[in-house]
């Protein structure tokens, strides 16, 4: 069990995957799935019919399904969250840029 343990990634081990692996399994899902809606958010979103939005997020969550199985021993969540800051700051930058240009 020791070797499991180690094995883990930092969400998976801070959400208890080997203990509880139900529960741990949905929480890494959850966490999965909201930070690659940041992502697609950030970088990547453009104003789409809803329809179009709905069959984005629906293919979003069976991807992410098969990332947070992923994510137990590779550090999927951890360079979600690297890539919501890079793209956090591009966003802030760029904002900071066009309103400079504007004054």
């Amino acid at each position: 069990m020791g070797m499991i343990q180690e094995r883990l990634s930092f969400f998976a081990a801070l959400f208890n995957v080997d203990k509880n692996p139900q529960a741990g399994m949905w929480y890494l899902y959850i966490t999965v799935f909201v930070l690659c809606v940041i992502v697609y958010r950030l970088g990547f979103a453009k104003k789409l019919p809803v329809l179009k939005n709905v069959v984005i997020y629906a293919v979003m969550a069976l991807g992410c399904t098969f990332l947070s199985f992923l994510a137990v021993f590779l550090p999927v969540g951890e360079g979600l969250v690297i890539a919501v800051f890079v793209l956090g700051i591009y966003k802030y930058r760029l904002h900071n840029h066009k309103k400079e240009e504007q004054a």
